[in-house]
């Protein structure tokens, strides 16, 4: 019985992340505006991100999480997002004007 009430009780913490992520990628999206540039649309050298396929941006940052893709400090950034926040800012940023 103690087994399945923890059950469903984790459960339910870890089925509110991937809304609880949504929710806060405006904000977490806004620390990609450093690089980036304003509305994530590109500076100097650094590529704009905004506008993208989501799928297109989720997999260049798993691919900096994993150390599959190099960066000089995106493997860095992205190391610290879960699946669930790579997801919803990769949704946000994909949903920006170019």
């Amino acid at each position: 019985m103690l087994r399945t009430g923890v059950a469903l009780v984790l459960g339910g913490l870890f089925a509110g992340a991937p809304e609880m992520a949504a929710a806060q990628a405006p904000l977490v999206a806004e620390g990609c505006i450093g690089c980036h540039g304003p509305g994530a649309r590109g500076s100097g050298s650094v590529p704009g991100i905004a506008g993208r396929d989501a799928r297109e941006i989720a997999a260049a940052l798993m691919a900096f999480r994993a150390g599959e893709r190099a960066g000089t400090i995106m493997n860095r950034i992205a190391k610290g997002y879960t699946d669930a926040e790579i997801a919803a800012v990769a949704a946000y940023l994909a949903g920006l004007r170019r």
